[in-house]
């Protein structure tokens, strides 16, 4: 199994030991530096998922060392947890505007230790594969969370969406305009989660226009009919009053064709283990894509629930 690798940064031999022992105990590799430029050539060695820096230590100290590792852009996702004796609200401040991640106060509890430096290696795990444009999730969180809900043998749903005419949208409007629909889509989608949700839910965003959210089976209805209210009222902000009096706008299609296309209205199809029994994300996979390719030959905004049984 891969081992998450930490660097730490002290120039004091018993502390290097105290926190190596409790993170080694804890499954981690760890290496070490007693210097903040021997910390700094490290880091280029070694690649660290997570350091570890003193503040206060001879010659360079932990906030000049902080900089210079956040300056070289090859460092901006390895998080750097800042360790000091001294509870100072001003040297607090100073790091985390330098780019330091979190803080530490010496002597620690190695439960908070431990609990600090797990919560930060997750977040930056999450940040690692969020998408760029909506900060949400990709496919191989909403996998996991899906298997995860499956292992527990609670009851879910998952809703899956997309977006109509959205290509031609793209087309006439250009990249950008685009983009903003996306990120519109987004914001519909966790603000109604968060209105209707069950409070542990998840979002996710497949790529391009297509959408995840797990929840619980009884919130579902809300959510969708909350999403498809929105969706049809904000999405006319990014249309001309030209077009959104016409009703539709017009592109070539992929024959070359002048062709019109309706308004952009959004797809959702609803997976549920409710009725049926539900062993992977894969299964999850298919059943949405026939529940949304029945949800696209309606009309409009809309979204289609499975309610079959084994």
């Amino acid at each position: 199994m891969f081992k998450k690798k930490i660097l730490i940064i002290d120039d004091t031999d018993l502390m290097i030991k105290l926190i190596s022992d409790i993170l080694r105990e804890a499954g981690y590799d760890v290496v070490a530096a007693s210097n903040a430029q021997d910390g700094i050539n490290r880091v280029k060695e070694e690649k660290p998922d997570l350091v570890l820096l003193d503040v206060v230590m001879p010659g360079m100290d932990g906030f000049e060392a902080c900089k210079i590792l956040r300056d070289d852009e090859s460092n901006n996702l390895m998080p750097i947890i800042m360790l000091t004796a001294q509870d100072n609200e001003d040297d607090k401040l100073t790091g985390l505007e330098l780019g330091a991640d979190d803080y530490i106060i010496k002597p620690f509890n190695p439960r908070e230790l431990l609990s600090r430096v797990r919560n930060t290696l997750k977040r930056i795990d999450r940040n690692r594969w969020a998408n760029p444009l909506t900060g949400l999730q990709g496919n191989l969180e909403i996998q996991a969370e899906i298997n995860y809900r499956i292992a527990k043998k609670e009851a879910f749903s998952v809703i899956y969406a997309d977006l109509d005419n959205f290509k031609a949208y793209n087309d006439v409007y250009g990249f950008s305009s685009g983009d903003r629909a996306i990120k519109m889509t987004a914001d519909i989608i966790m603000d109604n989660v968060h209105s209707f949700g069950s409070g542990t839910d998840f979002i996710g965003h497949v790529g391009g226009d297509d959408f995840v959210v797990i929840s619980v089976p009884d919130r579902v209805d809300a959510i969708c009919k909350g999403i498809l209210s929105d969706f049809d009222h904000k999405i006319l902000e990014l249309y001309t009053d030209e077009d959104k009096e016409r009703g539709c706008i017009f592109t070539t299609n992929r024959q070359g064709q002048m062709t019109e296309y309706p308004i952009m209205s959004i797809s959702i199809g609803v997976v549920s283990n409710e009725n049926r029994n539900i062993i992977s994300h894969i299964q999850v996979a298919e059943i949405a894509a026939e529940l949304k390719k029945k949800a696209k030959s309606l009309k409009g905004s809309v979204y289609v629930k499975d309610r079959r049984k084994n």
